[in-house]
């Protein structure tokens, strides 16, 4: 459950410090900052805290009305949402630059907007005189000078903030189970987030490569709280040919590390790609759910399913265990499935299985298939006890760690999952040694 949030936009016209002054604001590097105009793209959002007060930022998109980018109007509208949703505006300047018709302009949009709203003056380091004057013609009362480099300024950003809003009439928000939307550029990501939400939440377009950052935005399904991150495309390494590119790439990876369960959209047309086995690799070792969305399943014809589904668990062992769903995103097909699947993945992973139970699943195993002998020695499994979930993780006593081999492992795994099943959870075993002497142990009856 978060606390009571108070929501801010950062705005502004394109390059005057807005992902800049979002990060020190909250302390991270999560907005993408480049010299180059128009990095930011869809509105992202972070949480903070500023002695005991919640304030969740949005950073958006340059405002640049005769703009003529290929996503100008697409950002623009961004912007404006986010201004909607926000109890306050940051509209950030340059002081190096003063007040340039421009800001006029996103100043309008502001202003009409109602909402309260404060001007940071942004780039005043090595200032040694105030630059509120040059901005004068701007008509904002509240001007605070910043600097998003060096952290001037922070502080008192912050108190004009909550001078404006009053966080006491603010509910607390929950974030319930985290999905991560992965997968690999225009493979339709964004489309599912906005068909999911019924808004134009993030940019889309049948360019690869729109959404560079990860976004983060709740939903709630009979009751239940789900919080759903978009997040950019991941191109082989070769392909991230500017650094943009490499910063949504880890931001990308950390959205994974985040999350609870990671929906990996697969355009089914396409098949399952070397760069998506390298997408499901980084799910696995980072030990989160996984569900397979094949999307576009529309555009499909002269296909079977079973067919689809055998030559992709037929290329990855983790994949067996992946729940798939077959839909169209643009449609609006099965994404309802996400959910319910999702929610059936989230119970399994943080499923507690009792230490009886569990040896009596072993010692079964072991009388079905007999411990091998190496080196003239049979291995001797004491017993097996779960230390945690989410993912589940168990430990297996034996005699000696050298003498299960790996095939013995992975027998005992699949044993486990025919029974237990933790469908879309990936599952850890570990081995320790326990002198013989020290516990009694299962037997291997014939």
């Amino acid at each position: 459950m978060k606390k009571p949030t108070i929501k801010v936009a950062i705005v502004g016209r394109p390059n005057v410090g807005k992902s800049a002054l979002f990060n020190r604001m909250c302390e991270q590097r999560i907005a993408i900052v480049d010299e180059m105009e128009g990095v930011t793209r869809d509105r992202l959002y972070a949480d903070t805290d500023y002695f005991g007060t919640h304030f969740e930022l949005i950073d958006t998109a340059g405002i640049d009305p005769k703009g003529d980018g290929a996503f100008n109007r697409e950002v623009i509208a961004q912007s404006q949402m986010a201004i909607e949703e926000a109890d306050a505006i940051l509209m950030v300047v340059d002081a190096q630059l003063g007040a340039l018709p421009l800001d006029l302009i996103v100043n309008q949009i502001v202003r009409k907007s109602g909402k309260p709203h404060i001007l940071a003056i942004n780039k005043v380091e090595g200032q040694t005189e105030s630059m509120k004057h040059d901005f004068y013609p701007l008509g904002i009362a509240k001007m605070i000078e910043v600097s998003a480099i060096h952290g001037r300024g922070m502080e008192e950003l912050f108190e004009a903030i909550l001078e404006e809003v009053d966080v006491t009439e603010k509910e607390p928000v929950e974030e319930g189970v985290k999905l991560a939307i992965i997968g690999r550029p225009n493979v339709g990501k964004s489309t599912m987030l906005n068909s999911i939400l019924k808004e134009q939440r993030a940019v889309v377009s049948d360019i690869a490569g729109t959404t560079r950052d990860s976004i983060d935005v709740q939903h709630k399904v009979n009751d239940q709280v789900f919080t759903l991150i978009d997040t950019a495309g991941i191109r082989r390494k070769h392909k991230e040919e500017i650094v943009v590119d490499k910063f949504a790439a880890i931001r990308t990876t950390r959205a994974i590390e985040r999350s609870d369960i990671c929906i990996m959209v697969i355009d089914v047309n396409e098949g399952l790609t070397t760069q998506e086995k390298h997408i499901l690799s980084d799910i696995e070792s980072a030990k989160k759910g996984c569900i397979l969305f094949l999307n576009k399943w529309d555009k499909t014809s002269g296909v079977r399913m079973e067919h689809v589904r055998r030559d992709i668990v037929n290329q990855s062992p983790f994949l067996k265990e992946c729940p798939m769903i077959f839909g169209s995103a643009l449609c609006n097909r099965n994404l309802d499935k996400i959910f319910e699947v999702g929610m059936q993945v989230y119970e399994q992973l943080h499923r507690r299985i009792s230490t009886s139970d569990l040896n009596e699943y072993l010692e079964r195993a072991m009388q079905l298939n007999h411990p091998p002998m190496v080196m003239g020695k049979r291995l001797r499994v004491y017993y097996m006890t779960q230390i945690e979930v989410s993912p589940p993780q168990f430990i297996l006593f034996v005699n000696y760690k050298d003498r299960i081999t790996p095939t013995y492992q992975k027998y005992l795994m699949n044993e486990f999952r025919k029974r237990y099943g933790f469908k879309g959870s990936p599952i850890r075993f570990y081995i320790k040694k326990k002198a013989q002497k020290e516990l009694p142990h299962l037997s291997a009856r014939s």
